[in-house]
């Protein structure tokens, strides 16, 4: 294909011509949610105004019209991961979805007391607070790979942490926080070395990069349809087929069963044993249009932007005094994390936000990250490729009015 027209991209995208406070709208708040172009927001209402049924289940038109095409985003999310068969593809509501399915599902029928669980100190707490739970319930043992300065793991001590106890480590591909993208492969290669299974959170990987689940040789593997120009309220579990097909059901219910009576029930194959009642039909077709919308673009013409939007947000950046970055990694996405001294996160995206630049301020659902720190949170500000120049101009000048403003 051509050079691509960003300006073209961008201009699909209707909430981007919103005015804020008499300014042109800069969202850079895309690590939380991005947003949605025409085509997709187009999909969900075709769906609403022409299609909607319940699926699986009916057999007149409708019925069969949605559940195809329903059934279609699960093959558009095989292909997406480079998964061996749709089986592997399991629809959740999303990425914390998913990460509790696997812990109460998996961990209670392979965790015992003195079983070991590896995390992060820069997990988001969808990826701690489940492995908690089930620790508690299983008698299991939380052990947690520190950050290094520059918002990096300790490989080092990730080796030290694993032994024959080790049963599961469950890692973030990319900080949502600090946007470093951690090596997967290389810690997934020294999991298996002592048998443990591996969960890698995707959530914000996929948006940003290619991944390919068959390469990686992971276990399971995450990620929210919200982050990746599709709706709010689904997601995917991946999961190695031998190991879904020796879990139990995590819900019960419509359409995860085979027979059913008093005396007994039997439960439906995969991938359909994870997937309890009504499930979030129009959100699963129209995130089946934005899967194949970021394929028109292309996943790495959309890396190879967002690279260059970091490095033009970086040199605007370098004009700037009194700013603290927290998460320096070389290896990292389009992500900044950063502090202005003497200003609270929350008074400076309150400032930001009058001059139309969206920014998430707090501990962005990372508090032992913070805690790592020893601060009460950051100001991020996250790039999609949809972004633009003006943008992060836009942040820059509001920066040097938040601080005008206190100083």
């Amino acid at each position: 294909m051509g050079a691509i027209d960003w300006n073209h991209i961008r201009s699909q995208f209707p909430v981007l011509k919103t005015q804020v406070n008499g300014h042109a709208l800069s969202y850079l708040d895309n690590g939380a949610s991005s947003q949605m172009p025409e085509s997709v927001i187009t999909r969900l209402t075709d769906y609403h105004r022409y299609e909607h049924a319940n699926i699986h289940r009916g057999v007149h038109h409708l019925s069969q019209t949605a559940t195809s095409a329903y059934e279609d985003t699960r093959s558009l999310v095989r292909d997406f991961l480079h998964a061996e068969s749709l089986e592997q593809i399991i629809f959740t509501t999303g990425t914390t979805d998913s990460i509790n399915l696997v812990a109460q599902s998996w961990g209670s029928s392979n965790l015992s007391e003195g079983d070991e669980i590896i995390l992060s100190e820069m997990e988001h707490h969808a990826n701690i607070v489940p492995w908690q739970m089930i620790a508690q319930k299983t008698g299991a043992i939380i052990k947690v790979i520190p950050l290094l300065d520059n918002g990096e793991l300790d490989f080092e001590v990730y080796s030290t942490l694993l032994s024959d106890r080790t049963k599961m480590v469950a890692l973030v591909h990319v900080s949502n926080t600090l946007g470093t993208v951690n090596p997967v492969s290389e810690i997934i290669e020294k999991a298996k070395t002592v048998g443990a299974k591996v969960l890698i959170d995707g959530a914000q990987a996929t948006p940003h990069m290619k991944v390919d689940v068959q390469k990686l040789g992971v276990d399971f593997y995450t990620f929210s349809a919200h982050k990746m120009c599709g709706p709010t309220g689904f997601g995917v579990l991946y999961g190695d087929r031998s190991l879904l097909e020796s879990m139990p059901p995590y819900r019960g219910g419509g359409d995860m069963i085979d027979k059913v009576s008093f005396s007994g029930t039997t439960y439906n194959d995969l991938p359909h044993k994870f997937e309890a009642g009504t499930p979030p039909i129009a959100a699963g077709i129209a995130f089946g249009e934005a899967i194949r919308y970021l394929n028109d673009i292309g996943l790495d013409e959309i890396t190879q932007r967002e690279s260059y939007l970091l490095e033009y947000a970086m040199e605007g950046f370098s004009t700037l005094d009194h700013v603290q970055f927290i998460g320096t990694s070389n290896n990292k996405t389009s992500v900044i994390s950063f502090l202005l001294d003497g200003i609270h996160p929350t008074d400076a995206g309150t400032i930001l936000d009058k001059y139309g630049v969206a920014v998430r301020t707090g501990h962005h659902c990372t508090q032992p990250i913070m805690e790592r720190y020893g601060i009460p949170g950051t100001i991020r500000a996250s790039l999609s490729f949809y972004n633009n120049e003006a943008d992060i101009d836009s942040l820059i000048n509001g920066i040097i009015e938040t601080q005008s403003f206190f100083n």
